[in-house]
């Protein structure tokens, strides 16, 4: 296999060179999946940290004053360890409450204010669910599906897998920036 140098990785990468993203997965994915699996993470996370981390660089070297400071390894593990240790510090946070949260929602009262929270929450994401263009819309049903991302990039004629998990990662934030400007959502999510 040819190996490619830092400045030729961040040169693909600035062009959205296939090619080189499907070269950073083979070389550097290995070593990703091998800090997350032995930090208490499955492959799973392994390659949803990794592909996070890619859309993290991918925006930084767009910007005209990217340069990057030390090898292209060491800044994209620098950048999964970052992810992985804050999802582990929300991991444990959320074991840590789970029982006194169970304990509170044990509560009838609390069980019905729980469930018409919850039903307001889903009529703000079902309308703005539907301002999504048909292609996010298409793209997130096919994913909550629990199809392949191999069938999901065939079916919706994308290049490559690693587009279409770029694109359901932008579809989300999508709906996300879309809730956010909801008046009414800021009312009920707080």
């Amino acid at each position: 296999m040819i190996h490619y140098s830092d400045f030729a990785i961040v040169e693909g990468l600035r062009l959205n060179s296939d090619f080189i993203i499907r070269y950073v997965y083979k070389e550097f994915f290995p070593a990703i999946k091998y800090f997350i699996k032995n930090n208490s993470g499955l492959e799973e996370d392994a390659e949803d940290v990794f592909q996070e981390a890619l859309l993290v660089i991918l925006t930084k070297i767009k910007s005209d004053d990217f340069e990057l400071s030390s090898s292209f390894i060491t800044y994209l593990y620098s950048i999964c360890k970052n992810i992985w240790l804050q999802r582990l510090k929300r991991k444990r946070m959320t074991n840590k409450n789970q029982d006194e949260l169970t304990r509170y929602l044990d509560s009838p009262d609390v069980a019905v204010e729980v469930h018409l929270e919850y039903e307001e929450k889903y009529q703000v994401f079902v309308k703005q669910f539907a301002n999504l263009s048909g292609d996010c819309q298409k793209l997130l049903r096919l994913f909550l599906t629990k199809m392949s991302t191999r069938d999901i990039a065939e079916n919706m004629g994308y290049k490559s897998e690693f587009y279409a998990k770029t694109k359901k990662y932008l579809c989300k934030e999508a709906l996300k920036k879309l809730i956010d400007k909801d008046p009414g959502a800021k009312e009920i999510i707080g």
